[in-house]
C-alpha cells in the first residue's frame, strides 16, 4: 500500500503536525522536530511528546509513515573539525528528539565538501559521523536524501549513497530517501516508463530497493541535469505527471512515506488525491 502525505507545519509545537496532516487527507507526513534554521532549541516537553503521539493516533498515522527532517544547518562532511563536531552534536540531538517522539526515521542531507576537500574525504567524514551516531543512539533509521548536486553538495550520484551504506556499521539502521526533483536535476530520468525502469534498475543495482525508506514527491522547475534544487507542483514542471504515475504503480515501492514538498501547500490535498487515483486506476 502507498502512504502519501506532505511536509506539514509544526508551528506551535510538534503535536500540531499530525493534525495538519489529517486536514489534507494524508496517511503519512514529514515535519521538523525543531527549528530547522537554528542550532539549538528547547527540549521537547513531556506534554508535547504525549500529545504528539495521541494526535498521531487520532489522525490514524503510524510512526513508520512519519519522516522527520533534520536541520538545514547540519553538514556532516564539513572539512573543519570543530564545525563538523557542531553539526554532529546537532544531528545527535535530532535523533534523540525523534526517538522521544516514538518515530522510526530521520531524513538528512549527506553533506558538502565546500570545495575544500575531495569528495572521498567528505564522504569519509560523513561515514564517521554516522557510525558514531549509530553507536550512541538506538532504534531510529538514518535516511540519506539524494541531492540535486547543487554547489558542493554530495549525494547526487547513486554511488555516493552506496558508499555511505557500504561503510556504516549497522545496515539495518540506514536507508535512502529519493527526492524526485533532486533525482531529475542530477540527470536521472523517470518521465516515461522506459526511462523510469532504467533509472530504478540502476538504483537497485547500485543501492538496492531494500534500502529505499521514503520518497519526496516533487516536480521540477528546471529540466533534467540542471543541478538546481527548485521544486514545482505536480504536473506543472519538467517531470510531468507520468513520472509520478510510474512511482505509484511500482510494486517495489510500498509501505514507505511518500512526501510532497511541492511549492503550493494550498493544493496538497488535491495532489494527494491525484497520486491516489493513479493506484486506484491500476486496481480497477
Amino acid at each position: 500500500m502507498k502512504y502519501i502525505g506532505a511536509h506539514v507545519s509544526a508551528s506551535g509545537g510538534v503535536e500540531n503536525a499530525p493534525l495538519n496532516a489529517a486536514k489534507i487527507g494524508a496517511d503519512a507526513f514529514a515535519l521538523f522536530v525543531k527549528n530547522q534554521r537554528q542550532w539549538t532549541a528547547a527540549d521537547l516537553s513531556e506534554k508535547s511528546i504525549v500529545t504528539f503521539k495521541q494526535n498521531c493516533e487520532k489522525a490514524n498515522i503510524k510512526p513508520e509513515h512519519i519522516l522527520p527532517h533534520d536541520s538545514y544547518l547540519i553538514n556532516l562532511g564539513h572539512f573543519d573539525d570543530e564545525k563538523r563536531e557542531k553539526s554532529f552534536n546537532a544531528f545527535l540531538d535530532e535523533i534523540k528528539r525523534v526517538h522521544l517522539l516514538g518515530l522510526k526515521l530521520l531524513n538528512f542531507h549527506p553533506g558538502s565538501h565546500l570545495k575544500e576537500i575531495s569528495e572521498k574525504e567528505c564522504l569519509d567524514n560523513i561515514v564517521k559521523c554516522l557510525n558514531l551516531a549509530l553507536q550512541e543512539t538506538r532504534d531510529v533509521k538514518l535516511v540519506i536524501e539524494n541531492t540535486a548536486g547543487q554547489g558542493s553538495n554530495l549525494g547526487y550520484k547513486f554511488e555516493h549513497l552506496a558508499y555511505l551504506i557500504e561503510n556504516v556499521i549497522d545496515k539495518t539502521r540506514i536507508g535512502v530517501c529519493i527526492d524526485t526533483c533532486h533525482l531529475f536535476a542530477a540527470g536521472y530520468d523517470i518521465r516515461d516508463e522506459k526511462s523510469y525502469n532504467k533509472t530504478m534498475k540502476e538504483f537497485d543495482d547500485i543501492i538496492g530497493y531494500e534500502f529505499l525508506s521514503a520518497m519526496h514527491i516533487n516536480d521540477s522547475k528546471f529540466d533534467i541535469n540542471s543541478r538546481k534544487d527548485r521544486h514545482e507542483s505536480l504536473g506543472k514542471g519538467f517531470l510531468g505527471l507520468n513520472a509520478f504515475k510510474n512511482i505509484m504503480n511500482d510494486e517495489k515501492i510500498d509501505d514507505i512515506p511518500l512526501i510532497l514538498e511541492t511549492i503550493d501547500d494550498s493544493i496538497w490535498d488535491k495532489e494527494i488525491e491525484i497520486l491516489r487515483n493513479f493506484t486506484r486506476r491500476n486496481d480497477v
